[in-house]
């Protein structure tokens, strides 16, 4: 399992849970960051249609907000893990914090890099992140979220400085609550 959009400063942050068939291995699998778009994108079939099992689920910027964005991952972790069907023997996690589940669990410091059902995670999380980035891209075409998937970059940091925040920005992220108090 793995995330995408733990950083952005707008957005859901979005998890997925990916069981491979050791039958129909996947060449090409690594770090969602490390693959141009059109691969990912390329993976991310071969993936659904190859795997036993995937799922992708979301925390919203309001359960960002409540609970933090460490808390509302973890939270989308566990739901992404608990839709699967068959249910994992054990859940491999991306990275140094585990969900509380009901399997076997382990983090793997930079287990997109080394462990290929991570890596699909990885692809799904962040083909379907980049999918509602994209939509959110057309309601609120101001800030740009289809270039920079609501990270803060100089052009989105000059959009929320000129519009303000919209209700898919995080507020309780620093950049967000200083426009925030700016405008108050």
């Amino acid at each position: 399992m793995d995330e995408a959009g733990r950083g952005p400063l707008a957005g859901p942050v979005y998890a997925a849970a990916v069981i491979l068939d050791p039958r129909h291995p996947i060449p090409g699998l690594k770090d969602s960051k490390k693959l141009s778009a059109a691969n990912r994108i390329r993976l991310a079939g071969e993936i659904r249609a190859h795997a036993l099992a995937w799922s992708v689920a979301v925390a919203s910027v309001e359960e960002i907000d409540r609970l933090n964005i460490l808390h509302a991952s973890l939270l989308a972790m566990r739901r992404a893990v608990l839709a699967l069907s068959p249910s994992p023997a054990q859940v491999l996690v991306d990275g140094n914090r585990c969900p509380d589940l009901p399997f076997p669990t382990r983090a793997i410091v930079r287990g997109d890099d080394l462990v290929p059902a991570i890596s699909a995670a990885s692809i799904l999380a962040k083909t379907e992140r980049d999918k509602e980035m994209a939509r959110l891209a057309v309601i609120h075409p101001e800030y740009g979220f289809d270039r920079h998937a609501g990270y803060p970059t100089a052009e989105h940091l000059a959009a929320l400085r000129t519009h303000g925040p919209c209700p898919e920005h995080r507020r309780s992220f620093g950049p967000v609550r200083q426009v925030l108090q700016t405008v108050s």
